[in-house]
């Protein structure tokens, strides 16, 4: 559906039509009966999404419509467009007479074709503009009225693409007067159908990248080829290396309570599983030296307790004698207590031993005397005996701490890191890595990397860089404008004339103009730029100008520039002259004489226009009401209508500079301000004009440019001839012409190929010549050779 306000709309739909051969998609609207007040005509985003998405990339479509507009009125049919960007978009000009068609192309420029012709006539007429690829056709009330080749259309439409109907927005584009039958056909060949210009450009197009992926795909195939040839030809088996021992892949063994395997070069271990054991009678689990797991052990019972084999304790008697027991064949058996060493320390620093009858003094070093601790498990000393304890980090596979592993910290969230950093696990420990675009400033935690001191930004260099947690911001300097990664220059009050804004507030005027705002034109007429030759008038133009053939002469084909190619107009033998029956023509340089025979007495009256006009008759002309004609003595002459403001009953038609309204006045394109009816100005390369609150817009005229070669300096609106193809925009590609590579592959003119066996060297095919650029530079093939059927490198 659409959304509409002020105007009368009778149906809506999408239709999709079927025939035998052809399938056609499109927009219809049978009826839109457009008043003359504020509207807002527009496919709903949902509906203009749904044909879109059968459009985009499309190069193969019609336009048909069937309309009825106002006289003199300027207005858009219909307008596919994003932001700026006129995708296309058909208008008709009834204050030029002209139909416009507005498109982009695959360079992302901006085009517009002229069809001179009246539309805006108030009559009925039916239109048809038929596109394929780059051929196009117009027909209007079923007479093909143009055929012409143009750049193809670009059609990817980007998401916010709106449809527009009778308006290019809602305040600019407002056509007045009825359509009716409005369609946009998206055609679909079938495959056995003829193949189209679209079709014929689309296969061109896949063969030469069809070419291009087989040289790179080919070259790649060979270099892998000899790769693996090598590799067929050795094996390299990767090793493990732990504790100074090498162990070959896909080995294992025990290490301490781990079983450890070497898998493609890395050691990996798991928990040693102990098995369950069944002692015999007088007998238990123990843990013994040197193994992981408990082992069976004989055992002793003595005063209630369980003693292993050579497991000692000491009894004392009620005198104080110590007595000194070993576990033997399951006895505790007496043994001798020996002679006990002579102590340094006072009594009351002596420590009594269970597993002997000498004492120690306080502090004594049991772990010299041999412990059982092992890999990861440290000895210290308790008051009367030795104990082992894990370091740090690590955790005990068994009870007495003899045995431990590693803690992964960072899986079991024991860890200490803070944000902005990632844990990573060590050997009894963990390390808190700072993540991309951060700095350290502890062992735990990271500050954002200040990308702003650093220069590892992205801003542009009128934008201040602000550091923020992991990145920065852009922000544009003042004076400037933009997203902070481009700024571009703001000027208060615009740049106008095609100026752009190269610094705060100033203005890089185009050729032709000057002023704060590029606001002025140059008169290069006046102002004494500019010499014509006698025969020709300068005309000043907005931005330019250009020597126009006088009256009486016209040029004679060259169009030389300086007006030199104008030449005299034989009025009277032409029948351009304007003299009464009774007068005979006598052709003039630059002119005519109507002479009265001798002896004849000749009344002056003037032929304009197949009709007589009396000497000293006026008359306004019929086609143009802003023009006045007079007769004098056989002479037509004719002049613009004198526009005096201070007359309350002048013509505002002819005279828009004198109307008042604010209804007249038209706003500028971007909306910052507006024009009197009469202004002119140039918004994109395009001619601008505000007549009674109505803006038409039609492009500037450019010389024809006839060259193979072609440029659009920045910032200028009309093509040059360059002989540097690397400094081309455009070139005439002939695709009957061919190049062979170096690898002695066909390559269509205008293809483009990376050299086989280099990164940096792109070749490009051209009508005469291989242009190779690499690094940014282009030079041309030292190598050239012409056949009859095709150019070579």
């Amino acid at each position: 559906g659409l959304d509409v306000a002020g105007c009368i709309l009778t149906y809506i739909s999408i239709v999709v039509l079927e025939f035998p051969q052809v399938w056609e998609l499109g927009m219809f609207f049978p009826l839109l009966f457009i008043l003359d007040t504020s509207r807002n005509v527009k496919a709903s985003p949902e509906t203009a999404e749904i044909f879109f998405q059968k459009l985009r990339n499309k190069c193969e479509f019609t336009i048909l419509v069937t309309l009825k507009q106002t006289h003199l009125n300027s207005g858009v049919i219909l307008s596919i467009h994003h932001l700026d960007h006129r995708y296309l978009e058909l208008e008709s000009s009834g204050h030029r007479n002209e139909i416009r068609l507005h498109y982009r192309s695959g360079s992302h420029r901006s085009h517009t074709e002229v069809f001179p012709y009246i539309l805006a006539d108030d009559k009925w007429h039916r239109l048809s503009l038929a596109i394929s690829a780059s051929h196009l056709i117009l027909h209007v009330d079923c007479n093909k009225i143009y055929e012409r080749v143009v750049e193809k259309p670009f059609m990817d439409l980007p998401l916010g693409t709106t449809f527009w109907l009778g308006q290019r927005n809602t305040a600019h584009g407002y056509f007045k007067g009825i359509m009716q039958d409005v369609q946009l056909l998206v055609c679909f060949l079938p495959s056995f159908s003829c193949p189209t210009c679209n079709d014929f450009h689309g296969l061109v197009q896949k063969i030469m990248e069809l070419q291009d992926i087989l040289a790179k795909t080919s070259a790649k195939l060979s270099q892998a080829e000899q790769r693996m040839n090598k590799l067929d030809q050795c094996y390299c088996e990767r090793t493990c290396t732990m504790k100074g021992t090498t162990y070959r892949e896909f080995e294992s063994w025990t290490d301490g309570c781990k079983n450890c395997t070497c898998m493609n070069g890395t050691v990996q271990c798991e928990a040693l599983v102990c098995p369950l054991a069944d002692c015999p009678l007088n007998s238990a689990l123990t843990y013994v030296d040197g193994k992981c797991c408990k082992e069976c052990q004989s055992v002793c019972v003595f005063e209630g307790r369980t003693y292993f084999e050579g497991q000692r304790e000491t009894v004392y008697s009620g005198s104080g004698d110590c007595v000194l027991f070993e576990c033997k064949d399951h006895k505790m058996q007496r043994i001798p207590k020996g002679i006990c060493p002579a102590l340094s320390c006072p009594e009351s620093q002596q420590i009594p031993l269970s597993h002997s009858c000498c004492k120690v003094c306080k502090g004594h070093d049991f772990c010299t005397e041999g412990h059982n601790c092992m890999e990861h498990s440290v000895c210290r000393n308790l008051e009367d005996r030795a104990v082992c304890s894990c370091r740090d980090g690590f955790r005990a596979l068994r009870e007495d701490n003899a045995y431990c592993e590693d803690i992964d910290e960072c899986a079991e969230g024991r860890h200490y890191c803070r944000e902005n950093t990632m844990c990573v696990n060590t050997p009894g420990s963990f390390m808190c890595v700072c993540k991309t675009g951060y700095i350290r400033i502890d062992d735990y935690s990271c500050t954002e990397h200040d990308e702003c001191v650093t220069n590892q930004h992205n801003c542009d260099e009128n934008a201040l860089c602000f550091n923020t947690v992991g990145g920065h911001n852009c922000v544009c300097k003042p004076g400037y404008t933009g997203n902070g990664t481009i700024c571009k220059a703001f000027c208060k009050d615009g740049c106008r004339n095609g100026g752009a804004c190269i610094a705060s507030n100033v203005c890089a005027c185009p050729q032709g103009f000057t002023g704060p705002s590029c606001e002025t034109d140059i008169d290069e007429c006046s102002d004494g730029f500019v010499q014509c030759d006698s025969r020709a008038n300068c005309i000043n133009l907005p931005g330019w100008y250009h020597c126009e053939c006088r009256d009486g002469y016209h040029d004679n084909g060259m169009f030389s520039p300086s007006g030199e190619s104008c030449e005299d107009i034989d009025e009277c033998g032409t029948g351009r002259h304007s003299c009464a029956n009774d007068t005979v023509c006598f052709n003039l340089d630059g002119g005519y004489d109507c002479r009265c025979p001798h002896g004849k007495n000749c009344t002056g009256d003037c032929i304009h226009e197949g009709k007589i006009k009396h000497n000293g008759q006026i008359w306004v002309l019929e086609n143009d009401r802003c023009s006045v004609c007079s007769c004098q003595n056989g002479y037509v002459m004719c002049r613009r209508m004198v526009c005096d403001c201070q007359n309350p009953t002048v013509d505002l038609f002819c005279c828009p500079e004198c109307d008042p309204r604010l209804s007249s006045q038209c706003l500028h394109q971007s909306g910052e301000f507006s024009y009197n009816s009469g202004d002119s100005w140039i918004q994109n390369c395009q001619q601008c004009r505000c007549l009674q609150g109505e803006v038409d817009c039609w492009p500037l005229p450019c010389p024809e440019v006839d060259c193979e070669f072609s440029m659009l300096p920045e910032n200028e609106c009309c093509p040059r001839c360059v002989s540097d193809p690397c400094q081309a925009d455009t070139i005439r590609n002939d695709i009957t012409k061919t190049c062979l590579d170096e690898t002695n592959v066909v390559r269509f003119t205008g293809s483009s190929w990376i050299k086989h066996g280099t990164e940096c060297t792109l070749c490009q095919c051209k009508v005469i010549k291989v242009i190779k650029m690499g690094h940014n530079m282009c030079s041309t093939a030292a190598k050239e050779r012409e056949q009859d059927s095709y150019t070579v490198p």
